[in-house]
C-alpha cells in the first residue's frame, strides 16, 4: 500500500518517472521499505499493523550515493550529482559565453503555478485543488499535505517553473513535514546569513539539504569550513550561495586532497587556497586530473611561472572552470595575435579570461580600431573592464547607440561567415 501523498505524485508521472518515484516511496510490502519511526533500519511493521509509519528506502547513509560517487563528468573533469547539479559550466561572470552554459537537466515543460496555484490542478495531479483544500468535506486524505508544501515551496522564493525539477530530483520531499523539516531547514540557511532572497535559489540547487539532519551533518559541515579549511564565519553565506552542493557533499577529503595539490604544485600558502575556496568553492568539486591541472599546464605552456598563475588562480579561480578549446585558447590567441599584448599582463588584468571573446573583447577591439582611436602599440586591456556606457564615454568618445549597433553588426558577419563555412 502506498500513502496518499505518494499516489498523487505517481499517478502525474510518465511510466519511467513513476517507476522512478516508486523506487523512493517502496509500498510496505517492499523488502525495500523502513519504518521512519524506527531508530534503527528494521522492517516495516506486518500488513495487519494500524500504527502510521511514512515509507522510504534507504539505500546509503547518503540520500543520493552517486553524488558522492558519479560516473557523469563536466567538461571540466568535475564529477556532476545527477540530481543537485549546479551550472559551474556557466562563469561567476555575467559577460561569459552564453554557449557556456549547462542545457536544463529535463526537457520535460515546467510546472508552471500562478501566485493562487488554480494551474497546478491541471499539471499536478490534485484535481480542483484550492476547493479541495479549502472548503471540499470529503477531499482524500492526503492532498492538502501536498498542497501545503508546495505552498511553502513558493512562500520562501522557490520559482514556479522549478517545482517540477525540484520533486524529480528529490519527490521524497512530498513526505518531509512543513513544521518539522522545511521550516526548520529554512530556518537554518536563514541562520547561517542566507538572504530570504535566495532561499528559492538554494533550494532548487539542492534540494536534498532536507534530507539531511541539522544537527548531524549540516552544522558539522560548516564548523568544518570554518575551523579546518579557513573560511571566515562572516563568508559562510556567500559561499553556500554561490554552491550550495557543499552542504550536501562530503568536503573533508576534497579539501584536503586540492589544498595539499596546490601547496606542492604551486607552491600555494593556505591563505591562497582559502581565497580561492571562498571566492569559487566549486573548486572544492573539481577534479585535479582532469580538470584543475590541465588548466595550471595550460598557463605554463603560454609563459607563466608558478607564481603568476597563483596571482591569476587567487584573483580569479573560476579559470579552472573554463573550457581550454572554446575559451582559454582563443582568448590567449587573440590577447597575442590581435591585441599584441604579452602574457604578463594577464596578471594584471585576469578579468580578460573571464570576458566573452565574441560579446566584449572583440567587438570593443574591432569599435576602436574602426573609429581610428585603438593604440598603435598594445591594446588597453583596462578598456574591457567598464560598463558599455562607461567604454563608450571614456574609450569611444561616441553614443552606445552607435555602438551596439556596431556590435550586432559585426556578430552577424561573423555569423554568416561560420554559416556559410557549415554549408
Amino acid at each position: 500500500m502506498y500513502t496518499n501523498s505518494q499516489r498523487i505524485f505517481c499517478s502525474h508521472l510518465d511510466k519511467k518517472s513513476a517507476e522512478m518515484a516508486m523506487l523512493c516511496f517502496p509500498p510496505k510490502s517492499s523488502p525495500l521499505f523502513f519504518s521512519a519511526s524506527s531508530s534503527s533500519l528494521l522492517p516495516s511493521p506486518s500488513a495487519g499493523s494500524r500504527r502510521f509509519s511514512v515509507g522510504f528506502a534507504v539505500f546509503s547513509s547518503h540520500s543520493n550515493p552517486r553524488i558522492l560517487k558519479s560516473t557523469h563528468r563536466s567538461r571540466t573533469g568535475r564529477l556532476i550529482s545527477p540530481y543537485d547539479d549546479e551550472d559551474d559550466e556557466k562563469d561567476d561572470d555575467e559577460e561569459e559565453d552564453e554557449d557556456e552554459s549547462e542545457e536544463e537537466v529535463s526537457s520535460s515543460p515546467s510546472l508552471h503555478l500562478h501566485d493562487d496555484l488554480s494551474d497546478v490542478e491541471d499539471q499536478f495531479p490534485c484535481r480542483k485543488l484550492s476547493k479541495i483544500y479549502s472548503t471540499e468535506p470529503n477531499r482524500k486524505p492526503g492532498t492538502a499535505k501536498v498542497y501545503s508544501r508546495l505552498e511553502f515551496l513558493l512562500s520562501v522564493g522557490v520559482k514556479h517553473g522549478d517545482i517540477r525539477r525540484i520533486l524529480m530530483r528529490q519527490p521524497q520531499i512530498l513526505e518531509y513535514t512543513v513544521e518539522n523539516n522545511l521550516k526548520s531547514h529554512v530556518a537554518f540557511l536563514v541562520s547561517i546569513g542566507v538572504p530570504h532572497s535566495r532561499l528559492g535559489q538554494i533550494i532548487t540547487a539542492a534540494p536534498s539539504l532536507f534530507s539531511y539532519s541539522i544537527e548531524h551533518s549540516l552544522k558539522p559541515t560548516v564548523r568544518y569550513l570554518v575551523e579546518e579549511v579557513g573560511i571566515k564565519t562572516s563568508d559562510i553565506s556567500k559561499v553556500v550561495q554561490l554552491s550550495p552542493q557543499v552542504l550536501v557533499q562530503r568536503i573533508d577529503n576534497s579539501w584536503t586532497s586540492r589544498f595539499s595539490f596546490l601547496s606542492k604544485e604551486l607552491g600555494a600558502p593556505k591563505d591562497s587556497v582559502v581565497k580561492m575556496v571562498t571566492k569559487h568553492p566549486q573548486l572544492l568539486h573539481y577534479s585535479i586530473e582532469d580538470g584543475i591541472l590541465p588548466r595550471i599546464n595550460f598557463l605554463r605552456s603560454i609563459g607563466m611561472c608558478n607564481s603568476d598563475i597563483l596571482k591569476v588562480l587567487t584573483s580569479l579561480t573560476q579559470v579552472l572552470s573554463l573550457s581550454l578549446e572554446r575559451n582559454l585558447k582563443p582568448k590567449y590567441l587573440y590577447l597575442v595575435d590581435e591585441l599584441r599584448n604579452e602574457v604578463k599582463s594577464l596578471t594584471k588584468y585576469p578579468m580578460y579570461l573571464s570576458l566573452s571573446l565574441e560579446q566584449r573583447i572583440r567587438p570593443r577591439h574591432r569599435f576602436l580600431v574602426s573609429l581610428k582611436k585603438a593604440p598603435k602599440g598594445p591594446f588597453p586591456l583596462s578598456s574591457l573592464v567598464p560598463s558599455d556606457e562607461c567604454f563608450c564615454q571614456q574609450w569611444a568618445g561616441t553614443s552606445l547607440e552607435k555602438y551596439l549597433a556596431f556590435r550586432q553588426s559585426l556578430q552577424l558577419t561573423d555569423f554568416a561567415k561560420k554559416y556559410q563555412r557549415k554549408v
